[in-house]
């Protein structure tokens, strides 16, 4: 039972959204000056109490189901598909192909239920052209071309398809809030809206977000804490690969990735030869350095690459692609001081191939001998992969998924690795017997045995 009380004079910033109850010159959220204008006066209403608390175990709900794209690698990123009536936050750089993944989502529910398109961007005759060179079948798509929240979420409540994609959320008007289309202000109220939607109905939303130049989607931090699920998808326009990566996901694990290959057809699951990409002769060169990365529930065998270089500028410059500056700086550190590099008139450039991105610590170890390879101008043969995180002491630390990394390196054709002395007991756990593991418990060590490696090899 709600009663109407007074009437509350509100003041909205156009650049955020930010509201106050008194003007003031510079926006307090933003820092903007000279924007903050009249709101409609807000009402204050007295709520009742919604009803008695009940405990977990007594509710009667049924869980939620869930709703397969037929998207394999879309449905291993989620946990087995969308969840009905959860919403699904899908951001990434323009032109990454994020609304081809919407669609092709949508053409694999239509094959069993009803689905919705929202299209805020494109026309009708737009959509279609992009869904003709598609191989999925998009013809039961429903799209509906709406730029105002209202319409959007009408929409949704008298169709209640299986499934709704609105892109992007960005484009949403409503006119209960003022400021433009994409302004903070609108897009926070649109999301919170078609949330609340979504929950009503059961439907399972997708919210497409265009990122900000910051890389956050509409705003710092502005719609992650609304929906159930975060995507973002990676890529760029000279590599076909894209890569699908979860950081919130309230119904299943965010460990899990998936990774695509850009046709001309649409996204398709990448292929086990793009898994594992590198090739063994391609790690006979100084400087590279086979390292077994972590996508969920798949391992993947990246080539990190290393040149080292004299230079007479100070200081010597650290560029890292595809790995984190400040790790690369320690890595550097630690050669210096524990394996007697000397690297402090020396630039040092360090790349991931393929696009790959670099996160996981275990990288370290494959970074360090790669620039080792590369000071000394010889070859890590064998060939070798490598694998650990290096402590500033100098010491190799153990990292998760020994087994796993050690049977992906067997797979890419790579019969030796070095990697934490301690993971050497569990190798049999899992891992591929040609896959041998020279178990190492400092950088020297590590340095000892890869090179020795190379000398074998060259004498066989």
């Amino acid at each position: 039972m709600t009663s109407r009380a007074r009437a509350r004079r509100e003041y909205a910033c156009g650049a955020c959204g930010h509201r106050t109850t008194r003007w003031v010159g510079k926006c307090p959220a933003c820092g903007e000056w000279d924007k903050l204008e009249a709101a409609a006066d807000t009402p204050v209403v007295a709520i009742s109490a919604a009803g008695d608390p009940e405990p977990i175990g007594h509710s009667q709900d049924p869980d939620p189901g869930r709703v397969p794209t037929g998207v394999v690698e879309l449905d291993r990123v989620l946990g087995g598909g969308l969840v009905e009536g959860g919403v699904v936050l899908l951001g990434g750089e323009p032109g990454v192909g994020k609304s081809t993944l919407a669609l092709q989502a949508l053409a694999g529910v239509a094959s069993t239920g009803r689905a919705m398109l929202v299209s805020g961007e494109e026309t009708v005759a737009q959509v279609r052209a992009r869904a003709a060179r598609l191989e999925c079948d998009a013809s039961a798509v429903e799209v509906i071309p709406e730029p105002r929240l209202e319409g959007a979420i009408a929409a949704i409540t008298l169709h209640r398809p299986v499934a709704c994609v609105v892109d992007s959320v960005q484009t949403l008007v409503s006119d209960q809030i003022d400021g433009g289309a994409g302004a903070v202000g609108q897009v926070r109220h649109a999301a919170a809206e078609l949330v609340r939607a979504a929950k009503a109905t059961g439907c399972a939303l997708i919210l497409v977000g265009q990122i900000t130049k910051d890389g956050a989607i509409a705003g710092p931090r502005a719609l992650e804490h609304l929906v159930d699920a975060v995507l973002w998808f990676e890529g760029d326009d000279v590599r076909a690969e894209r890569i699908l990566r979860c950081s919130k996901n309230r119904f299943g694990t965010t460990d899990e990735a998936g990774v695509f290959e850009m046709r001309v057809d649409g996204l398709q699951p990448a292929s086990e030869a793009t898994l594992a990409a590198v090739a063994s002769e391609s790690l006979d060169r100084p400087g590279a350095c086979a390292f077994p990365a972590v996508l969920g529930s798949r391992v993947r065998v990246i080539e990190v690459e290393a040149l080292v270089a004299r230079t007479g500028i100070v200081p010597p410059r650290r560029v890292a692609v595809g790995i984190d500056r400040s790790r690369l700086a320690q890595v550097v550190a630690v050669l210096s001081r524990h394996a007697g590099l000397a690297l402090g008139d020396h630039d040092v450039f360090v790349s991931a191939s393929g696009g790959a991105k670099l996160a996981d610590p275990a990288a370290d170890l494959a970074v360090a001998l790669a620039i080792a390879s590369a000071h000394r101008g010889v070859p890590l043969s064998g060939p070798v992969a490598a694998f650990g995180e290096l402590g500033l002491t100098g010491a190799v630390r153990p990292v998760a998924n020994a087994s796993r990394r050690l049977s992906a390196v067997a797979s890419a054709g790579v019969g030796q690795a070095v990697g934490p002395r301690a993971s050497s007991a569990r190798r049999s756990e899992g891992a591929t017997p040609a896959a041998r593991l020279h178990g190492v418990s400092t950088i020297e060590d590590a340095l000892e045995t890869a090179f020795a490696q190379s000398a074998n090899h060259n004498r066989e």
